[in-house]
This record gives C-alpha cells, structure tokens and sequence, in this order.
C-alpha cells in the first residue's frame, strides 16, 4: 500500500496510509485493570487488521469501542483520526457517476472530516511535541479545504521537528496548489445572495430540501406547505414525498454550513427557539373524550391540525384529546393523554390511529398549567351506561363524580 493518497484537488495525503501497532504496555497513572485492558488491546489489534484490510467501517468501530473503555489514548484517537480521513478522502475521491447509480448510506466526507479534526485536536493536547499529531490535523484541515490552516499547522509542525519527510512532503504539496485556489479558500468572503434564501419563509435555508423539479426550501417551510397541498409551492408539480422519505439535501446544507457558518448557526438558534416552547406543554386536540384502553381512527382535513400532527410525529407521538364543554363554551377540566400509534397520508387528507397509554396520565387543565395524577392499573371494562355524555362517564368511572356535580 502507497503511503500516499491524492484528494480531489490534487494534493496529496500524506501520514495516514497505516496506523500505529498497539503496545502491550499497562503502566502509569492511566492504567487499567488487566481484565479491561486485554479488551482494549483486543479491540486494537482487530481494529489495525480491519484498517489495513481497507475495511475502515470496522476499524472505527473497534477504536470506538476501545476508546469507551480507555478514553483519551493517544494512538486509539490518532488511529481513528486515519480511519474517519480515509473514509472521507474515499468519497471526496468517489465520481458522480458512481454516487448516482450506487448510492452510500452513512454520513458525508465533510462530516467524516470533522470526526477526523476533532480526534486530531484532542491528540494535540495529549501530545503537542508528537509530529504525529501535527501530520493528522493538517491533513483533517485538507480535506476540509481549509488549506491556510493546514499550512500554519505544517509550518508548526516542522519548528518541532524540522527533518519529518511526511511534513515537509505536505508542505510541498499545497505550495504546488494554484495560488488562485489557496486564495479563494482562505481569504475570500463570499457574499450572502438571494440564492441561499428560502423562497416561502425569505429567509436563509435550514435543513434544506430539494424537490424531485429542482427547487429548494427549508424543510419545515416545505412540509408545513403541503399541508395545504401537495404541489410544489413555485412550480405547482405534484409531489409524492413526505416527511419520512425525505431527507436533507447534504451537498446544499454542507455548502450553506461551510461558507455561511455565522448565518448558519443564527438560524438555526432561531429554529430551536421555535420549536423548543418547555417540557410541560401538550399539545391538545379539542374534539371529544377518549375512553381509556379505546383506539380508534382520526381523519384530518384542516390544514392547521395537519401541521399540529406532523409535529406531534416529529416528537413523542402523544397530545391531550379533550372535549368542549357546551355549557361554558370552553374546554373542559380534564383530558386523556393519547399517543398516535400509526399515521397514513392519503391524497388532500391524513389518517392517524390514536390509542390510549397504558398508563393513562389524567391532567387537570388550568390553561396548560397541569398536575399530575398518573392511575397506575387499568380495570376491564365489560359494559358500561354512558351518561349524559362520555366526560361524565369517564370521570365517574375514576371515581371523581363530585367534580362533575360542582
């Protein structure tokens, strides 16, 4: 096997051919038992013999199983830093013929590089007077393409240890890199255009999502769309996709993240707040009373409650069904918490099983201020008498009548 490995841009790759033998050494301050360290050295040597196979899945596999139980090893995360940069300098390497007609699941060679950054940082901090680790994170800082750092590292690097020929091979490799290149990706500021915007929320994209017609849109704005309907909001194509069977476009969010990372995380910060409203609201559905123990089939026309379901999916699958008491024309002090066992989208409509917890949770409902009064044992129910409605009986089978009469 060559020690050295072309990316996309040309330059070569240098240090990350092979990793490092793992020593049977157990002494020092970070020491283990004899029983958990044959388990790492186990992990180790399997891990090297997978890396050296090409079989990089399992390598990491193994250092990540070994470095659970010996965090913070200097060769553990050095070798792992190998593995997650030959696994991303192989798909940056990948044509685009071969991507469309046999795709890979898994995560993107941006984000492989990240791992691969993050292992290389921390073994700096174990050992910044190790060449090794210089070697690691500049070639991290490559294959993300940001070639400046990588050479401020490299330059680091060879005042340590002036003579490494792995170093001063990478230095010669980006000083060979077009200097128009170089320039673009350290120096220039790309300018925020329209182009990256949101054309229904005007505002820039998050967790984008590309349609089979071409055009992009956050992936809330699009779904809460077709709530409406199921065409394309600028094109009007019919689209057969849903939140389930579509997912995030990774070469636009990968883009978006790596040139616009300030706008990026503003976003994303404000897309938090919006969802994240505090861990004691239930959303509730006001329509009627659910036995417990009963299941039954809720279709949903509306849009709103179209969108209220999909968030519920999108969480815990659970909400609070209540009723509408006729008499104050408001909700009424008691409801069931009910999780959504199955939910089918069928043309303008969508269709949702909802069934009763085992563990019925009945909140009193004060605005969305609740206490807890969990029933831990559900009776069967052989007939019943239902009263004057479903509410009365249902507070009266839990033995709480008084609160009706009052």
């Amino acid at each position: 096997m060559s020690d050295e490995t072309a990316s996309s841009s040309g330059i070569v790759l240098e240090g990350i051919a092979d990793v490092e033998d793992y020593v049977w050494a157990n002494e020092g301050a970070g020491s283990l038992p004899w029983d958990p360290y044959s388990l790492v050295y186990d992990h180790m040597e399997k891990g090297n013999r997978a890396f050296r196979e090409n079989h990089f899945e399992e390598a990491i596999n193994n250092y990540s199983r070994a470095n659970n139980m010996k965090p913070g090893d200097p060769v553990i995360l050095g070798n792992r830093s190998a593995a997650y940069m030959r696994i991303s300098q192989f798909l940056k390497r990948r044509s685009p013929t071969a991507s469309e007609y046999r795709p890979l699941n898994g995560l993107d060679m941006t984000t492989l590089a990240g791992l691969a950054l993050k292992d290389a940082e921390r073994l700096m901090s174990l050992q910044n007077n190790a060449a090794r680790s210089y070697i690691l994170k500049a070639n991290a800082l490559i294959l993300l393409e940001r070639y400046e750092m990588a050479r401020d590292i490299i330059l680091s690097g060879l005042q340590l240890d002036p003579f490494s020929d792995i170093l001063r091979a990478s230095l010669q490799s980006l000083e060979r890199m077009p200097s128009s290149l170089m320039r673009t990706r350290g120096h220039e500021v790309l300018e925020h255009t329209d182009d990256f915007d949101c054309t229904l929320c005007l505002k820039f994209l998050y967790e984008p999502v590309t349609t089979p017609c071409g055009h992009s849109f956050c992936r809330s704005c699009l779904f809460q769309t077709m709530d409406r309907s199921n065409k394309c909001p600028l094109c009007r194509t019919v689209l057969f996709i849903g939140p389930r069977t579509c997912a995030v476009s990774v070469t636009l969010n990968n883009i978006i993240q790596k040139n616009f990372p300030e706008e990026y995380a503003e976003r994303k910060s404000e897309h938090d707040r919006l969802i994240n409203f505090g861990n004691d609201l239930i959303p509730l559905f006001v329509m009627d009373v659910v036995i417990p123990c009963q299941k039954f089939p809720l279709h949903i026309f509306e849009p709103r409650y179209r969108l209220m379901v999909r968030r519920i999916m999108e969480g815990n699958h659970r909400m609070g069904m209540v009723v509408n008491d006729p008499a104050t024309d408001s909700i009424a002090d008691f409801a069931c918490e009910v999780e959504i066992t199955e939910l089918k989208v069928a043309g303008d409509f969508a269709s949702s099983d909802l069934g009763t917890k085992m563990d019925i949770e009945w909140q009193r409902l004060s605005g969305y201020k609740t206490y807890h009064q969990r029933m831990r044992e559900i009776e069967k129910i052989s007939s019943c008498l239902m009263g004057e409605t479903a509410l009365v009986f249902c507070l009266c089978w839990l033995g709480i009548s008084g609160v009706v009469a009052g």
